[in-house]
């Protein structure tokens, strides 16, 4: 599954985007914990990515979801996505 970060997320892993395997049963809250996990020191003095994922809403497949029980497939496309200011 590829995973992209966009703002304070991005800053908090300090990466754009990566692959992750997923696990069969996998849920977006499964995916938020394990990437939480996987990203626990924050970059250059940003919130932890633990802290950002509270505020997050996501994309999957293009599609904005709120059901973290839902499971994915591997070859979805998960876009994490923080509260934006300004319009």
């Amino acid at each position: 599954m590829l995973v992209r970060y966009f703002a304070a997320a991005r800053a908090a892993t300090g990466i754009d985007e990566e692959r992750v395997d997923v696990a069969d049963g996998m849920t977006l809250g499964d995916l938020a914990g394990m990437l939480a996990q996987k990203h626990p020191a924050a970059a250059d003095g940003q919130a932890t990515l633990a802290a950002v994922l509270t505020r997050c809403s996501f994309l999957r497949n293009g599609i904005a979801t709120t059901d973290r029980t839902r499971a994915l497939s591997p070859d979805d496309l998960v876009d994490v996505l923080p509260p934006f200011a300004g319009g």
